[in-house]
């Protein structure tokens, strides 16, 4: 971690203890060799922290676009997991149980491939 960003982290978990202290919980998670830092409020739970995981993982799948011989993988098990997250309290209806298995079978084949490319290498 560079020097600046090694004293903004420290500010920011004095910034972090201090409202603790007020009883107001926060949390405070860090990978600090990637740079990232994320605060979360006492009614963050799993599911809305996987949710802005994933939109980040879709962010990636956007920018490269078919940049990367794995974007299709990327992108086609983010779209999977979307569906997953938002019906996460509920069921899955007959129409996104479709969704989900073409995205499947677009991994697959995405899968085949990257297989064939390996094989002819």
């Amino acid at each position: 971690m560079n020097e600046d960003l090694a004293k903004f982290y420290m500010a920011l978990s004095e910034l972090v203890r201090s409202f603790e202290q007020k009883d107001l919980p926060i949390r405070m998670v860090s990978d600090t060799d990637s740079g990232i830092v994320r605060i979360y409020s006492e009614r963050s739970d799993a599911l809305s922290r996987a949710r802005t995981g994933l939109e980040e993982v879709a962010e990636l799948a956007y920018d490269t676009a078919e940049h990367h011989p794995y974007w299709n993988l990327l992108y086609d098990g983010s779209q999977i997991l979307k569906v997953v997250l938002e019906k996460w309290k509920s069921n899955l209806t007959d129409e996104e149980l479709l969704e989900i298995k073409w995205y499947a079978d677009k991994i697959k084949d995405s899968l085949e491939n990257a297989a064939n490319k390996h094989h002819h290498q």
